[in-house]
């Protein structure tokens, strides 16, 4: 809180101003940049029917039998049963990597023991839908988004990412600010969205793109999952879009539904002409509210970067990884990222991430996109080059290296990979052929 004002206490009811305040204090812990860490989404498929849905019982014995190994990550479950394990921050790439493949190992074979496998696919083509989980929490997030369309339970329930933690920076300006931090986040989205997409759709609202994923995305509700306007300030852009974010949820405690009044913004709830029969906002439906947005980057102290597709292969997580910590950590490769990047939006047209012409060119076209393309090429070069300053392991080095080489310098993403093969074309006939 400014001036060393003490904060409210979480039961409190809070103010207008209070809650700017708490937003303001929380959502941008800066300092210099010291931490990273990821959180991997997977589907959980059969391994010899990975095409078949699951039994729910089977994914619930799943995830149990995860939740039971001794590992450094956390596992958490996501509404569709997609599994989730997330690294505790992490003082070096190293640490952050070696933790996670170590938890991963333990995790496969607890799970291959089932019959089951984990696999890195940004978007589940198995129909239909089904949510795993009830809970007053993800019961109202399904009627919530239920109102524009089916977007929302794609999202619950068929997606999956590789979500990267990077701290939000110094106060101060420069390559390491905040503020040019949080900017670069946004600019450098679009490239990531490209270079890793990894949901093809081969019918249906997306088809042809390379990244559905992205699409679902944004397809969502109008405010919800947007960027705030990159021209403000940070804390300011972000608090005002929080704020004037409609209320997913209001928490009862005595088991009625976790309904809110329709169109009701958290800033209409903690003014005093709001919605009749709703309580008084505390300092902790604040901080619930706050998770209930999706932005492609959530400033929650540090920036979590949410656009990337979930990637196929045993250690293939690992790159998108590497490479952002690469590009947000070492001073050299985030003066290259940015310069890259900055002059792509001009090039796009504006418009908040993620439905701009720029991300919506990079979900669709990927790396095919000739502008794309060549900003990838020239950040991925800058993050191998700073890997080895950053005492990355062989082993990420050698990842890197492959994947820019197989996919980046060629124009491609993992998504060509699982491309549909098309139909030879029909001979043409000649002479005889032709008349019978």
């Amino acid at each position: 809180m400014p001036n060393g004002s003490p904060a409210p206490p979480a039961h409190s009811p809070i103010t207008e101003t209070q809650a700017e305040e708490l937003i303001h204090g929380i959502c941008f812990k800066t300092g210099p940049p010291r931490l990273v860490g990821a959180e991997l989404e997977w589907l959980v498929l059969d391994a010899e029917q990975p095409g078949q849905p699951l039994l729910p019982e089977r994914l619930r014995a799943a995830h149990a039998a995860a939740r039971a190994l001794p590992l450094g990550s956390r596992v958490t479950v996501e509404p569709g049963g997609q599994l989730e394990l997330s690294s505790p921050p992490a003082e070096s790439l190293t640490a952050c990597v070696d933790g996670l493949q170590a938890d991963l190992t333990a995790v496969r074979a607890a799970l291959l023991d089932r019959g089951l496998l984990l696999r890195g696919l940004g978007h589940d083509p198995r129909r239909p839908y089904r949510r795993l989980l009830s809970s007053p929490r993800y019961d109202a997030m399904e009627a919530y988004f239920d109102r524009t369309g089916p977007a929302g339970r794609a999202m619950m329930c068929a997606s999956a990412s590789v979500q990267v933690c990077v701290d939000a920076g110094h106060e101060e300006p420069g390559v390491l600010g905040y503020g040019r931090r949080w900017r670069l986040a946004h600019l450098l989205g679009a490239v990531l969205v490209a270079a890793f997409a990894n949901s093809p759709a081969h019918e249906g609202p997306y088809a042809g793109w390379r990244c559905s994923r992205q699409g679902v995305w944004s397809d969502l509700d109008s405010r919800r999952a947007l960027a705030p306007p990159l021209e403000a300030e940070p804390r300011a852009g972000w608090t005002r879009q929080a704020l004037d974010t409609e209320v997913m949820c209001v928490r009862s405690y005595d088991g009625e539904p976790w309904t809110a009044p329709r169109g009701t913004t958290f800033r209409d709830w903690l003014r005093a002409d709001g919605p009749p029969g709703l309580r008084t906002p505390t300092a902790e439906d604040l901080d619930y509210h706050l998770t209930t947005l999706f932005p492609p980057v959530r400033p929650r102290g540090h920036l979590e970067l949410r656009m990337i597709d979930a990637q196929p292969g045993d250690d293939g997580w690992l790159v998108p990884v590497a490479v952002v910590h690469a590009l947000f950590d070492d001073p050299e490769a985030a003066e290259t990222a940015y310069r890259v990047t900055k002059g792509l939006t001009d090039a796009y047209g504006p418009g908040p991430a993620p439905r701009n012409p720029l991300w919506r060119s990079a979900a669709r076209d990927a790396l095919a996109d000739p502008e794309l393309r060549t900003a990838a090429t020239a950040c991925f070069r800058a993050a191998m080059d700073a890997l080895p300053r950053l005492g990355a392991s062989g082993h990420v080095q050698d990842a890197v290296g492959a994947f820019t080489e197989r996919y980046v310098l060629g124009g491609r993403c993992p998504a060509d990979d699982r491309a549909r093969p098309q139909p030879p074309s029909r001979p043409q006939l000649i002479g005889k052929e032709a008349q019978q």
